[in-house]
C-alpha cells in the first residue's frame, strides 16, 4: 500500500494545497492530510478550523484521512506506517528550503519524498497570502477551496 502524509499547517487550505492533494490521489492509495501544531505559531484559524475546512473540501474522497499532530513529520510516517511524504513546490526558493527538509528526513528515517509542481494556475497562492488579503477585507474567495468561508 502507497501511503502519503502530507503535512502542513493550512492556516488556511488554500488551492495550491488543494491540487497537490487531488494529483496526489492517483500516485498514493492513501493521503493522511496532517495539520501540524507548533506552540510557537501564531496561528488565523483555529485546529478545529482548519481540520474542518479540510475535512469539508475532501469529504467525499475516501483515500484522504485528516489528523493533526506535533513533533516531526517523520515520527508521525513511522506511527501511521506511511513510506511517503507528499509536498508541494511553487517556486525555486519552496525547492531549496523543501530539499533541505527531504535530505534530512531520509537521512533520519529513510522515507522518501514526493514533490509535485502546483498548477501554473495556483502557483502564486499561500496561505500568507490568503491570511493578508483576509486581514485587509479583501476578496479571497478565488483563493481557497470553497469550504474555507469566513466572516470578514
Amino acid at each position: 500500500m502507497r501511503k502519503a502524509i502530507f503535512p502542513g499547517s493550512f492556516d488556511p487550505i488554500t488551492l495550491g494545497h488543494e491540487d497537490i492533494i487531488k494529483r496526489g490521489i492517483s500516485l498514493f492509495d492513501e493521503i493522511v492530510i496532517a495539520i501540524g501544531v507548533n506552540a510557537e505559531k501564531k496561528y488565523m484559524f483555529s485546529l478545529e478550523e482548519r481540520k474542518h475546512f479540510i475535512e469539508e473540501t475532501f469529504k467525499d474522497e475516501p483515500k484522504i484521512t485528516v489528523i493533526t499532530y506535533e513533533g516531526l513529520t517523520i515520527d508521525l510516517a513511522k506511527k501511521q506506517k506511511a513510506h511517503f511524504i507528499l509536498r508541494g513546490l511553487r517556486n525555486p526558493a519552496d525547492f531549496e528550503f523543501e530539499k533541505a527538509i527531504a535530505h534530512t528526513n531520509r537521512k533520519l528515517s529513510k522515507i522518501e519524498t514526493v514533490f509535485l509542481l502546483t498548477a501554473a494556475s495556483t502557483s502564486y497562492i499561500s496561505s500568507s497570502i490568503v491570511r493578508d488579503v483576509l486581514r485587509n477585507g479583501g476578496e479571497y474567495e478565488m483563493l481557497v477551496p470553497d469550504a474555507v468561508r469566513v466572516q470578514k
